[in-house]
């Protein structure tokens, strides 16, 4: 995975992608304004930098040339804006920066720009290399390993299908078939909140809230994704 700073000086932006890169396994760095981001850029070597054109001391365009300028524009950089024009754009793009998005972000224009970004440097040869991808019927054989529920509540069946025991009450028989889904689900995305919720149709909240009533065991995903297991 990769390290990302990511600079803007609203809070509330700031978290949100802070939650939903942490989320994916990044290891995020927040500046809230052009002078934390220099020194973050000093003290280390960011995979990709996610940079906020408006901003009140110096403006991401600003800061863009002066790291271009200083030699120190070896990261890919995503600007992000709600109020810039195209010739702004265009103008981040000219330096440097190597795609623009617009506020209010999606999560899937923003993993989309994270992914292309990352696997352009890895193309090129640069310091960023992805983890290897299991391939789809390997990453299902093991998802479908480490969702079996333990032999109280279900057993395997044949050719890996999992059988329930039916001879109990209907909210138990219930539980423990949505138990055995989730961490279907969580070992499949990996151990991704942000991907299970999409998946299952369920707000994070709500989400976390029946993981936690279910009793399912985060650690699982980790043993059978990537390693990071999210904290709400």
């Amino acid at each position: 995975m990769a390290n990302i700073l990511v600079v803007d000086d609203e809070l509330g932006i700031r978290d949100l992608l802070s939650e939903i890169l942490n989320d994916e396994g990044h290891t995020v760095e927040l500046a809230e304004n052009a002078a934390q981001a220099r020194a973050a850029r000093q003290n280390g070597s960011p995979d990709l930098v996610l940079l906020d054109i408006w901003m009140p001391d110096t403006d991401g365009v600003t800061l863009l040339k002066e790291w271009r300028g200083s030699g120190q524009l070896t990261m890919p950089v995503i600007m992000m804006s709600g109020h810039a024009t195209i010739d702004t754009a265009v103008e981040a793009t000219r330096i440097g920066a190597q795609s623009f998005l617009e506020k209010p972000i999606t999560l899937q224009k923003l993993l989309k720009a994270v992914d292309q970004a990352l696997a352009r440097e890895a193309s090129a040869g640069r310091k960023f290399a992805p983890e290897p991808v299991e391939p789809p019927h390997a990453a299902a054989g093991l998802a479908a390993q480490a969702a079996a529920p333990q032999p109280a509540e279900a057993e395997p069946g044949p050719q890996g299908q999992q059988t329930f025991e039916l001879d109990q009450p209907l909210r138990e028989a219930r539980d423990a078939f949505e138990k055995a889904y989730f961490e279907f689900h969580l070992t499949k995305e990996g151990g991704s909140m942000t991907r299970v919720a999409e998946k299952t149709g369920l707000e994070r909240t709500h989400l976390y809230r029946k993981l936690k009533q279910l009793g399912v065991d985060l650690s699982r995903s980790r043993r059978g994704g990537n390693g990071h297991v999210p904290t709400p």
